[in-house]
């Protein structure tokens, strides 16, 4: 069976919003990149998805847009071509290589993970409902030294306590620490 990790950026605080931790640089990118090459599915709620593609879905010119550094062309081009699995109940369609994720979100995860070597979610309102149902197999939080003092925090409203132990740690350049959690007891 394929793991599933959860992976996001957040705040000393605990701040989850994209826009709360340090901007991207070079070194980050490169890290987020290598992490999404190993996945082989990506597994979004619907407003992670559509953020994810406003920021990073090929223009249908081919061209990346201006703004974009060539050193985030990486990620762009990693993210625009992977698969993707979107949890909603207001969306009746998708594309950008994804597809909905239909019926009971714990069979339909437990489907997802019965093929394939890893799959990876991001977001704050998905996780947290695959945390309670037991289906998180990693976590990884990418801790920025930034102190938010608002805005919505990791896991928020958890039912029950979940204890983690650290299996995997990479210090930026930047100050940021990367830690990968597996659930105490689980094999690493």
């Amino acid at each position: 069976m394929r793991p599933l990790r959860y992976s996001i950026n957040v705040t000393l605080d605990g701040c989850c919003h994209h826009e709360a931790g340090l901007p991207p640089d070079e070194e980050s990118m490169r890290y987020w990149t290598a992490e999404m090459e190993r996945a082989d599915a990506l597994l979004f709620g619907r407003v992670t998805y559509e953020m994810m593609e406003s920021a990073w879905r090929k223009p249908a010119t081919g061209v990346w847009p201006d703004w974009m550094r060539e050193w985030e062309i990486p990620f762009a081009e990693t993210i625009d071509r992977a698969k993707k699995y979107v949890v909603s109940s207001t969306l009746s369609a998708v594309d950008w290589n994804a597809e909905l994720v239909h019926g009971d979100l714990g069979p339909a995860v437990q489907r997802l993970k019965q093929s394939g070597e890893r799959l990876w979610v991001g977001g704050v309102t998905l996780p947290l409902a695959l945390a309670d149902l037991g289906l998180i197999d990693e976590y990884e939080f990418v801790v920025q030294p930034v102190l938010a003092g608002h805005g919505p925090t990791l896991l928020a409203g958890l039912h029950e306590r979940i204890r983690l132990e650290l299996v995997e740690r990479h210090e930026f350049g930047s100050g940021a620490v990367a830690m990968r959690y597996l659930p105490a007891g689980a094999a690493a």
